[in-house]
C-alpha cells in the first residue's frame, strides 16, 4: 500500500526560510508545500467549514497524486457532540464530493470532555456514507476500550493513533486506513517539541508494519513552531523510504 506523510496545516508566518522563500506572498504557500509533500491536514475547516467552491478549486489546484484530509467541523464535534448529525454531514459530503480524487481521510476529533456514547458514535459512522473514509481521534480516555475498536472496525473507520503530552500512544489499526497524529514530543506541552531521530525511526518501523498488512498509512506532524513540523516529516519521509 502506500505510506502517505505531511503536516497539519501548510500556512505558519513561522515556516519563513524553513519551508518558505522569505517574503513569499502567503497566497503562494501551498503551490510550495506540493513542491515537497504529497499530503496535507487542512485544520482551518473545524472552525469554518469551507464551501463546496473551495473543495472544487482545491482539486483543480493540487497536482495529481496530492491528497487532502480534512478536519470536520467544531459544530459536529464540539458544538452537537455528534448529535443529529444528519445537517453536518449533508455540508460534508457536498464539499467531499467536489473534492474528487484529492480526498484523503475526514478526521472527526472529539472534545477532551465527551465521553463514551457508543449509541452516539455508531449512529454517526452508520450514517456516513461509504465513500468518505473517517478517522476518529478520542481525546476523553473513556473511548478507549474493545468494544470501541470493534465499533470502529465494524465501520471501516480508523482509530487515530496519537503522540503527544498526556494523550494516550495507543497503536491500534481498525480499519484499511491508518490514521496518525503527531502533537510533538514534549512531555508537558501539546504541539511543542521536535521529535529525535530515534524517535523517528521507531515510527518508521510501525509504518512499515501497518503497511505490510495492507493498511494505507497517514502521518500528520502538528508540532508548527519552529518549523519542526516541517524538519521530522521530512525526516520521517526518508527513514521510510518516501
Amino acid at each position: 500500500m502506500v505510506i502517505h506523510i505531511g503536516t497539519s496545516g501548510w500556512s505558519y508566518d513561522h515556516w519563513e526560510s524553513v519551508l518558505y522563500a522569505p517574503g513569499l506572498p502567503p497566497r503562494e504557500r501551498l503551490s510550495s508545500y506540493v513542491a515537497q509533500f504529497s499530503t496535507v491536514e487542512l485544520n482551518a475547516s473545524f472552525y469554518r467549514w469551507p464551501q463546496p467552491a473551495a473543495f472544487r478549486s482545491w482539486r483543480q489546484r493540487l497536482p495529481d497524486g496530492f491528497l487532502l484530509s480534512v478536519k470536520a467541523p467544531r459544530g459536529l464535534t464540539h458544538a452537537k457532540k455528534l448529535y443529529a448529525p444528519e445537517e453536518w454531514i449533508g455540508r460534508i459530503t457536498a464539499g467531499w464530493h467536489e473534492l474528487g480524487d484529492k480526498r484523503a481521510v475526514l478526521l472527526v476529533q472529539l472534545p477532551p470532555g465527551m465521553q463514551r456514547d457508543d449509541g452516539r458514535l455508531s449512529f454517526f459512522l452508520e450514517q456516513m456514507p461509504p465513500w468518505v473514509r473517517v478517522a476518529v481521534e478520542f481525546r476523553h480516555p473513556s473511548w478507549n476500550c474493545d468494544e470501541v475498536f470493534r465499533m470502529l472496525e465494524t465501520h471501516d473507520a480508523a482509530y487515530v493513533v496519537m503522540s503527544g503530552a498526556g494523550l494516550p500512544c495507543i497503536l491500534r489499526a481498525t480499519a484499511s486506513i491508518v490514521y496518525v497524529r503527531m502533537h510533538g514530543p514534549d512531555h508537558d506541552h501539546l504541539y511543542g517539541g521536535s521529535y529525535s531521530d530515534a524517535d523517528l525511526g521507531w515510527w518508521a518501523g510501525r509504518l512499515r508494519e501497518w503497511d505490510d498488512q495492507g493498511r494505507d498509512v497517514f502521518v500528520y506532524f502538528n508540532n508548527d513552531g519552529g518549523g519542526n513540523a516541517v524538519r521530522n516529516a521530512t525526516t520521517l519521509r526518508r527513514f521510510v523510504g518516501v
